[in-house]
């Protein structure tokens, strides 16, 4: 059954009635019998989920969703009651189906705009919302400092291990999601032709002036390292996954929806998706436009890697990132200092998940989903999110380093 979820996932983009057959047959299993026809729509944003309507015999209509993933050691998804009891602004569903390789969401049928599409559109010049979805972010975010504030508390090894957002990081990492994208007798087609991955991970980058000494390899065991699920620490309630893709903006007030990683874990972990996907990713969701729009070069020798690269982020990315750090980020660290709770490496924790954002979502040597000139963007976003960069600092490490100074 799992794999036919991951089958229904990919086929979606390239024979969406074989997808939807395949899906008719889960779905009456799963939800009803009574499920007439169903209706995939293959999104930009459904990297690793898919979603549609579904029509009853009756005539009556809804909307789905489900998140695939791949060698999943997670029991259960989707804790919406949890959320909504924690005060989180959720859609719920009315059906649930939340047994890994069977989780399915059945919804009525959600109208609003995603902010993933609001500010898209933003982006491309087509709708003069940013000011109100600016307010509408800023807002979200206060809530969700206080949500967090409220449900801060330690958390035992045991309990942390349990906690399904690690499916994200540390189990893309350790487990078969890792080796599948970059075996080491893979390649990966990039600006100069084809290389093999083991190459690839054992360079050192130059990246627009920023110096790394770590290579894939090390940044790819600090991380296996530092994300290990079973610390004890601090915890809150969270979403987990609360990219833009999964918030809704109803009546301009932000709205969450899929919690196929809701739980208890610790909040460092539950801005990873939104400070990379909301303001750094649009490569990943439009590969072949973002190309066009973004000059890269790749001058190789035999252990270092010279990367030039533009990408300068728009307002609506900048008002993302500026809003979760400083009405988040940095009041929870500063809370988590209070107590005496911040770990001393939170920096590098936090950046060890990211890395995995731009590394793992995606199969970056997927020559079919990305051309060779995003490839290299998604290497380089990688290496940025987790190593620290010296000389000239990436716009992470730099905003990273005034969180550190106002913390103090």
């Amino acid at each position: 059954m799992k794999d036919q979820l991951q089958q229904i996932q990919h086929l979606q983009f390239r024979d969406r009635s074989g997808a939807e057959a395949l899906l008719l047959s889960f779905v009456r299993d799963v939800y009803s019998p009574d499920v007439a026809t169903v209706e995939l729509r293959p999104l930009a944003i459904s990297l690793n989920s898919f979603n549609g309507f579904l029509t009853m015999a009756d005539g009556r209509r809804y909307f789905f969703k489900t998140h695939t993933e791949s060698d999943s050691v997670i029991g259960e998804y989707y804790n919406a009651t949890l959320l909504a009891e924690a005060g989180y602004p959720v859609i719920q569903p009315i059906f649930s189906s939340t047994e890994a390789g069977r989780q399915f969401l059945v919804y009525e049928i959600v109208s609003a705009p995603s902010v993933f599409d609001t500010a898209w559109a933003i982006e491309n010049n087509q709708t003069d919302r940013l000011p109100a979805l600016t307010r509408a972010q800023q807002a979200a975010d206060n809530d969700l400092l206080r949500i967090y504030r409220a449900t801060l508390q330690p958390q035992t090894a045991l309990e942390a291990a349990q906690s399904p957002i690690h499916q994200l990081f540390y189990h893309r990492l350790a487990g078969g999601r890792l080796s599948r994208f970059y075996a080491d007798t893979a390649t990966i087609n990039l600006p100069g032709g084809e290389t093999a991955v083991g190459d690839v991970f054992a360079v050192r980058w130059h990246i627009n002036g920023q110096i790394y000494t770590d290579d894939l390899r090390a940044i790819i065991e600090r991380a296996t390292r530092l994300l290990n699920p079973a610390q004890a620490g601090p915890s809150i309630i969270g979403h987990g996954d609360a990219h833009n893709g999964n918030i809704f903006i109803e009546q301009d007030r932000l709205v969450y929806f899929d919690p196929a990683f809701a739980g208890r874990h610790h909040p460092l972990l539950d801005i990873v998706k939104p400070l990379f996907h909301n303001v750094f990713a649009m490569w990943m969701y439009f590969p072949n436009e973002k190309r066009d729009q973004t000059p890269i070069t790749l001058e190789r020798s035999d252990d270092v890697w010279r990367v030039q690269y533009e990408y300068p982020l728009h307002l609506i990315r900048e008002m993302f990132l500026h809003s979760k750090v400083e009405r988040v980020l940095i009041p929870v660290l500063s809370e988590l200092l209070r107590r005496s709770w911040l770990r001393e490496d939170w920096r590098e924790y936090l950046k060890a998940a990211l890395f995995c954002c731009p590394f793992l979502t995606m199969n970056l040597a997927d020559g079919e989903k990305f051309p060779p000139e995003i490839s290299l963007l998604g290497l380089c976003m990688a290496v940025e999110m987790g190593a620290e960069s010296q000389s000239a600092r990436s716009i992470l490490d730099r905003t990273l380093d005034e969180v550190a100074r106002a913390i103090r």
